[in-house]
């Protein structure tokens, strides 16, 4: 029992996340074109005929820039919820445009997709649990703050590609305007170095086993400082950096021997109200 992932890029210039098994994958955002993300996945040894499908998560270029090339060339469907499909003014063929709502889950083959709405300055922002035989992965970028449903998902994770966008020395002292700071430091901003291992050390469970540090910033944030301010904490984790210009290694994420007997569904968030699913 194991699932495979992969950071295909992240970074303000792209986003692209892969998760997959021996049968089934999908991508989470597509920020960079088709063809690279093509070419990267073929030099991880994955092969393209295994996806799915495409979740996005919001509607920033980052995120999206690839969509149109993606679409064009595949009939792989998209899900994407309406606000954000309206907000990207794309233009792509409607059979393969697809709806989801938050709390649900979206049976892709052998993997089960759970999105959540979170804090961020997009229409209409979600993150995702990709799970697999009681194994969630999970990919928490572009959110302004730890808010009940990121700890809650986090919480029920074995790997978590985790924002940590800005060190916030670095973000003061930044050739960034007094305003810009101010946006990337709100709730529906970016997370923080300081603000992540906050949540990776107040809520991390005892089956997460990997940690990618994700959607660092070029200017205000350097791999080798994230990575030494986690390092103390990590234990028997392994943190990984998400590079912005190339994929990472391919990763197999399983279960512990001790872990075996307790795998269970990913359990929605309390007091989460369902939202009716739509067809575009």
């Amino acid at each position: 029992m194991h699932v495979q992932v992969a950071s295909l890029n992240s970074g303000s210039n792209g986003n692209c996340y892969y998760i997959g098994n021996n049968e089934d994958a999908v991508l989470v955002d597509i920020g960079i074109s088709w063809r690279e993300t093509e070419n990267r996945m073929r030099q991880l040894g994955l092969d393209p005929q295994k996806l799915r499908a495409v979740f996005i998560s919001h509607e920033h270029t980052d995120h999206i820039s690839g969509l149109p090339g993606f679409c064009k060339k595949n009939k792989i469907p998209v899900y994407i919820t309406q606000q954000t499909f309206s907000a990207t003014g794309f233009t792509i063929s409607g059979e393969l445009v697809k709806g989801f709502a938050g709390f649900e889950t979206v049976t892709m083959g052998s993997l089960q997709v759970t999105a959540f709405p979170k804090q961020h300055d997009a229409i209409d922002p979600h993150s995702f649990v990709i799970s697999c035989g009681g194994i969630h992965i999970g990919v928490f970028t572009d959110i302004g703050a730890p808010c009940k449903n990121v700890v809650h998902y986090f919480r029920q994770c074995h790997a978590v590609f985790l924002e940590t966008n800005y060190d916030d020395t670095m973000l003061a002292e930044s050739r960034y305007p007094l305003v810009l700071q101010k946006r990337i430091r709100s709730s529906h901003g970016h997370l923080s170095n300081t603000q992540a291992l906050e949540l990776f050390t107040r809520h991390r469970s005892r089956q997460l086993t990997h940690l990618f540090l994700s959607h660092l910033s070029r200017e205000n944030n350097d791999p080798d400082l994230v990575l030494r301010t986690f390092a103390p904490f990590a234990g028997t984790v392994q943190v990984v950096h998400a590079p912005r210009d190339r994929a990472t290694a391919l990763y197999t994420i399983g279960v512990r021997t001790s872990q075996r007997n307790n795998l269970r569904s990913m359990q929605a968030a309390p007091g989460c109200q369902q939202l009716d699913l739509f067809a575009l």
